[in-house]
C-alpha cells in the first residue's frame, strides 16, 4: 500500500518538483554527453571520413572550406556526434525515468527493457538513415536539377553537410522510437491494440503527414522511405501490444 501511495505522489508532484527533476535530467544527460564528446574528438578525424563516405560515390562533388574557423567546427561536430552515440543509453535512461515517474518500486524493472530497446531502436533509425536512406538521398537532391546543376561542379561544405547529417540521423532515430511510446501507452492502460488496429487507416494518414513535417528534406523519396518503416513498426507494434495488454489484465485480474 505505501508503494502504491508512493506512485500517486510522484505522478502529483508540484510544477517546482517536476522542474527539479528535469533539471537533473538535463544536468545528467549534458555531462554524459560532454564526456563522450571529449573522448570523441580523439576519434573525430578518423570518424569523419566515415560519415563522408556516401558522398564518396557521387560524381563531381567536392568538399570545400569556406570560413577559417569550419575545420574546427567540423572537429567539433563530429565528436559531438560521437559523444551523443556513446552517451545515448544514459540519456535515455534519464529521458524514461522522468517521462514515466508513477512507475511503482516493482515496475521499476521494466526500464531495463525499455532502454536497451529504445537505443537499439534508434541505432537502427540512424542506421537506415546512413545506409540506405542517406546515399539516395542525397543523389536525389543534388542532381535533381538536371543539366542546368550537374554541368557545374557542385561543391559541399563540411559543415553543411554534417548539420544535414545531423538533422536527418536523428530525426530517423527519434521516429524509430514509435513502438516504446505505444507499448508504454499500452501498459499504462491508455490506448489499447485493439484500437490502434481498428485505427490503421488514421494511422497511415497521420504517418504520412508525420513523415512529411519532420523530414529533413522536401523530396518526396525520403518522405516515403521515412513513412514505410514508421508504419510497419506501428504493425510490430500492435502485435506486441496484445501481449503486454495480456500481462496487464492478468495483473488487474489477480488485485
Amino acid at each position: 500500500m505505501r508503494r502504491r501511495k508512493r506512485g500517486i505522489n510522484e505522478a502529483n508532484m508540484p510544477l517546482m518538483e517536476h522542474l527539479i527533476a528535469l533539471r537533473k535530467v538535463l544536468v545528467i544527460s549534458a555531462y554524459a554527453i560532454l564526456i563522450g564528446t571529449v573522448v570523441g574528438w580523439i576519434f573525430s578525424d578518423r570518424m569523419f571520413r566515415y560519415l563522408a563516405a556516401p558522398v564518396a560515390p557521387l560524381k563531381n562533388i567536392t568538399f570545400v572550406t569556406t570560413t577559417p574557423m569550419e575545420p574546427m567546427l567540423v572537429k567539433l561536430k563530429v565528436s559531438l556526434i560521437i559523444g551523443v552515440v556513446l552517451s545515448l543509453p544514459i540519456v535515455l535512461w534519464q529521458i524514461w525515468s522522468f517521462v514515466l515517474p508513477a512507475l511503482k518500486q516493482n515496475e521499476r524493472k521494466y526500464l531495463y527493457l525499455i532502454v536497451p530497446s529504445s537505443v537499439i531502436l534508434f541505432l537502427s533509425g540512424a542506421s537506415l538513415c546512413f545506409f540506405v536512406v542517406l546515399p539516395i538521398g542525397l543523389k536525389f537532391l543534388l542532381f535533381v536539377g538536371g543539366e542546368s546543376i550537374t554541368s557545374y561542379t557542385p561543391l559541399l561544405t563540411k559543415t553543411s553537410y554534417l548539420n544535414f547529417l545531423i538533422t536527418i540521423l536523428l530525426t530517423f532515430g527519434l521516429v524509430f522510437q514509435l513502438p516504446i511510446v505505444l507499448l508504454v501507452l499500452i501498459r499504462l492502460g491508455v490506448v489499447s491494440p485493439k484500437v490502434l488496429a481498428t485505427k490503421r487507416r488514421w494511422a497511415i494518414l497521420i504517418i504520412v503527414l508525420l513523415a512529411v513535417i519532420v523530414s529533413p528534406t522536401p523530396d518526396l523519396l525520403t518522405q516515403l522511405l521515412m513513412a514505410g518503416p514508421m508504419y510497419l513498426l506501428y504493425e510490430i507494434s500492435i502485435w506486441l501490444g496484445y501481449l503486454v495488454a495480456r500481462k496487464r489484465e492478468k495483473e488487474l485480474a489477480l488485485k
